[in-house]
C-alpha cells in the first residue's frame, strides 16, 4: 500500500489519460457510428456499400493491429503523400491522436450496428404521422426519431462504452502514458508489477462501475413513461 501511496501522483495522471482518452474516442466513435447508420438505412446504394465496406473491414481486424498500423504506417503514408504532393511539410502523429482516432472508427462500425438496430426498431408509423402533420425532417428526428432511438440503443450503447473503455489500455504499446503504461512502468522500476497490476484493475473496475450507474440513470431517464405504461 505504501507503495501505492508513493506513486499515486502516476496512477491519477494515468487515469486522467484514459479517461480523456476514452471520451475522446467516444465523440469519434459515435459520429461514424451515427453517419455509418445513416448510410446503411439511406436510398444509396453506394452509400450502402461503403457502410457494409466499413463495419466489414474494420470489425474483422484486431485492435491492437489497427492501432499499430495507423500509428507507425499512418505517419509514413502521410509524409510521403506530403513529399510527392508538396501539399503538406513533415506531419508527426501523437500517441494520443493516433490511439483516440483509432479506437473511435473501430467503435463507430460497432456503434453503426447499434444505431441502425434502433432506428428500425422504431415503429414506421410514428415517423409517417409525423410526415403527415407537415413536420419538418429536423423536427421529426428530435421529436421522435432521436428519444426513441436513444432507448433501444442504450443496453447496446452502454456495452460498446464498456469494452471501448477497457480497449484504451491498448494503446500503452505505443507509448501513451495511460493507466495502463505508468502502472507498468511503476511495477517494473519497483520489482511489484503484480501490486501496481492490481492496482490498475481495482481502477479500471471503478470506472466501469461508475459508467454503469451512469448509464443505469440515462436509461431511466429515457424509459419514463415506457415503463409506467
Amino acid at each position: 500500500m505504501d507503495l501505492i501511496l508513493e506513486y499515486r501522483s502516476q496512477l491519477v495522471t494515468g487515469t486522467v489519460m484514459t479517461i480523456q482518452l476514452a471520451l475522446a474516442s467516444l465523440v469519434i466513435a459515435v459520429a461514424f457510428g451515427l453517419l455509418g447508420a445513416w448510410a446503411k438505412l439511406s436510398g444509396s446504394r453506394v452509400a450502402r456499400r461503403l457502410a457494409l465496406g466499413y463495419t466489414t473491414i474494420v470489425r474483422g481486424i484486431p485492435d491492437l493491429v489497427l492501432i499499430m498500423l495507423v500509428f507507425y504506417g499512418g505517419q509514413v503514408t502521410l509524409n510521403a503523400i506530403g513529399d510527392a504532393t508538396g501539399l503538406w511539410g513533415y506531419i508527426e502523429i501523437s500517441q494520443f491522436v493516433a490511439g483516440a482516432g483509432t479506437i473511435g472508427v473501430i467503435f463507430g462500425a460497432y456503434f453503426t450496428e447499434t444505431f441502425r438496430g434502433a432506428i428500425m426498431a422504431i415503429p414506421r408509423g410514428q415517423i409517417e404521422a409525423g410526415i403527415s402533420c407537415g413536420m419538418p425532417r429536423q423536427l421529426i428526428f428530435r421529436h421522435i426519431i432521436w428519444p426513441q432511438m436513444v432507448r433501444y440503443a442504450l443496453p447496446g450503447f452502454t456495452n460498446n462504452w464498456l469494452v471501448q473503455l477497457k480497449t484504451t489500455a491498448l494503446v500503452s504499446v505505443i507509448g501513451l502514458q495511460d493507466l495502463v503504461y505508468n502502472a507498468f512502468t511503476a511495477g517494473r522500476s519497483t520489482g511489484q508489477l503484480f501490486t501496481f497490476m492490481a492496482a490498475a484493475f481495482v481502477i479500471y473496475l471503478a470506472l466501469t462501475g461508475l459508467s454503469d450507474i451512469a448509464f443505469r440513470a440515462l436509461n431511466r431517464h429515457y424509459s419514463r413513461g415506457v415503463e409506467r405504461a
